[in-house]
């Protein structure tokens, strides 16, 4: 494969990543728009974000191991060709039981499309250089999340919830479309694999730094992304600030995560992996910190930045270890990485929605940025660690 068709894979895989991202994050700016239409409280509007995030997880049991047999490209083609499926479903849904129901489907289907992109690039480019590539890709992701957050809301205000989902299914249906197009490029397909999944999960958790790693993603994903899903539905009511507005505020986090991407290469070399995580929890819980006690809604702004670099800063070391836990069943290992990682998410999601409604957001927030620190100073010891067990 030339540096050419590397590069236009590469292209058409993060396009899908993108819009794997912006249907996770789509309901985030939804949620008071989804209470008003089907009169429901704002526990049960958030079963549309903790139900995709639990369907997402889940389907990892299946996805990495039909990565490591068939193709990586193939199952992503074809992952987000059915996405367009449960965003029809979505956007056609007459009550929130139909609606949380298309987006379990679409969870399950996007399932497939961000593990085993960062599983291809951990086939494809050597580790010396892998970050740098998965921040590449990071910054699809991101632009993703912000298109989700931002454009959501933008649409919603303008026409109607509905035709969000409508233009995600536009978009799923031609990117699965042209990857499907091009020719599997996969060295490390294994076509002999039974694609058995609990086989190759026990030859992946045998390994003990991958459960290690795992263990951390999973809280990473409770702390981190329940804390997300609630800032623009906090700013709208405490602030009085527009749905778009607050949906806009919320998407600087994916501005402060492409930051983020555009300095990896400087960072890494000039902080490694140790600091950069380190780093990346400081700035998470100064983030997070501030949103709870923030006396206008004006000042979330330069927090859900901050936050969205923090958060990038140490969840990309975290994927960097993810795709080289488990080098003889990548497929596989990237999947349990995202199957925790959501896991964590919907279990997270879940907690802060009943919390929320009967309290308030500011105890979550604070909670979430203390225990992202900590996390993050915890796994800069354990790397530490670790190099120093493969070095010896």
């Amino acid at each position: 494969m030339t540096r050419t068709e590397s590069r236009k894979i590469l292209w058409l895989l993060s396009t899908c990543c993108l819009m794997s991202m912006a249907s996770m994050r789509v309901c985030d700016s939804l949620l008071t728009s989804l209470q008003a239409t089907f009169a429901i409280p704002i526990g049960r509007a958030a079963q549309t974000i903790s139900a995709f995030a639990l369907a997402y997880g889940a389907t990892q049991l299946f996805v990495g191991p039909l990565g490591d047999r068939f193709g990586k490209m193939r199952v992503v083609g074809y992952a987000t060709a059915l996405c367009t499926i449960g965003q029809i479903a979505a956007a056609l849904a007459q009550t929130s039981g139909q609606l949380i129901a298309a987006r379990v489907l679409s969870g399950a289907a996007a399932a497939g499309i961000v593990p085993l992109t960062m599983a291809w690039i951990g086939d494809a480019v050597p580790y010396a250089r892998r970050q740098e590539v998965l921040a590449q890709l990071l910054g699809a992701t991101v632009f993703g999340m912000i298109a989700g957050q931002w454009f959501g809301a933008v649409i919603a205000d303008a026409l109607h919830w509905r035709v969000a989902f409508a233009l995600l299914a536009a978009i799923s249906l031609i990117a699965g479309w042209l990857v499907l197009r091009e020719p599997e490029h996969d060295a490390h397909r294994d076509v002999n694999s039974d694609a058995h999944f609990v086989r190759r999960a026990r030859a992946v958790l045998s390994i003990a730094w991958a459960r290690t790693v795992l263990c951390v993603t999973f809280v990473e994903g409770a702390f981190a992304y329940s804390a997300l899903a609630f800032v623009p539905s906090y700013l709208h009511r405490t602030f009085g600030i527009a749905i778009t507005h607050a949906g806009a505020i919320a998407a600087l986090y994916g501005v402060g995560g492409l930051v983020y991407s555009r300095c990896t290469k400087r960072l890494v070399a000039r902080l490694g992996e140790i600091h950069l995580a380190r780093l990346g929890g400081l700035c998470l819980a100064l983030a997070y910190g501030g949103l709870a006690w923030i006396p206008r809604g004006g000042y979330a702004w330069p927090a859900c930045l901050l936050a969205g670099f923090g958060f990038y800063a140490l969840h990309n070391t975290l994927q960097t270890h993810a795709t080289q836990m488990a080098p003889q069943a990548r497929g596989t290992a990237v999947s349990l990485f995202s199957c925790f990682l959501f896991f964590g998410q919907s279990i997270g999601i879940a907690a802060a929605a009943a919390f929320i409604g009967r309290y308030s957001a500011p105890p979550v927030f604070m909670v979430c940025g203390l225990g992202l620190f900590v996390l993050s100073i915890v796994f800069s010891g354990l790397i530490a660690g670790h190099a120093k067990r493969v070095a010896s």
